[in-house]
């Protein structure tokens, strides 16, 4: 991208066109996500998002083969933050990024001036405990909840939830963290059309009461979808 700015049409054309081969290299993966946080610098939110979208046609000519998901913060104490991710990997996976120095030149080139780098984290996803793939749906709003547990306690949480499971109406899924902060700390994710699709499933958001002594903090946030600031995906509607 040192030769100027590529159009928000153009960005779209090329992820449509790679859709089909980016997803399926996705699909064989494994049940592991990476989930990383930007805070853009004050003021600075014009010139993050250009150069976020310049590091993403990086990835295209690096013909990159992950799929990267990129959503703003829009409710929660670090609005407007950015939060991007990666889906359906494994562990070997994780091993073979494209290019990592030319990644890491790249961000420095066009990331970092504009914004801080403020979590990197490795999660695995829990099928027994959710509804959906894994990958979620690329919809206009996600429920974002971080659940921190008190020391020993993720069997009981766990045994907890898998109860649960068979009541999900809608995509709820559950990821362990296994690497990047304090542990033991579970990520629910729910997308949403709208956020007043979110807000109706108020009920589906409770936990089981029998787990409310096993947790230190819940931190609900609800994150909106930034189509031209992710890679290899279409939107749904």
């Amino acid at each position: 991208m040192r030769n100027g700015r590529f159009t928000l049409a153009s960005t779209a054309l090329v992820a449509g066109a790679m859709l089909p081969t980016l997803l399926a290299a996705q699909s064989v993966g494994g049940p592991y996500a990476r989930i990383a946080i930007l805070r853009p610098n004050d003021g600075d939110t014009v010139d993050f998002e250009a150069g976020y979208i310049r590091h993403l046609e990086w990835h295209r000519q690096a013909k990159d083969t992950w799929v990267w998901y990129g959503w703003s913060v829009w409710a929660g104490e670090r609005q407007r933050w950015f939060v991007y991710a990666t889906f359906g990997h494994s562990a070997a996976g994780l091993d073979s990024p494209v290019a990592p120095a030319d990644d890491e030149r790249d961000n420095i080139s066009n990331v970092t001036p504009h914004a801080q780098f403020l979590g990197n984290t490795v999660y695995e996803y829990l099928p027994r405990l959710s509804r959906g793939t894994g990958e979620p749906e690329p919809t206009a709003r996600l429920e974002f909840t971080t659940v921190d547990l008190l020391p020993g306690a993720e069997r009981a949480f766990e045994a907890a939830l898998s109860t649960q499971r068979s009541t999900l109406q809608t995509e709820t899924l559950w990821y362990r963290m296994v690497a990047g902060g304090t542990v033991p700390r579970y990520l629910r994710l729910r997308p949403g059309p709208s956020l007043s699709a979110v807000l109706e499933k108020s009920e589906e958001q409770s936990l089981p009461q029998d787990v409310s002594r096993l947790i230190v903090k819940i931190t609900i946030e609800i994150l909106n979808l930034r189509p031209t600031m992710c890679y290899g995906i279409s939107p749904s509607h």
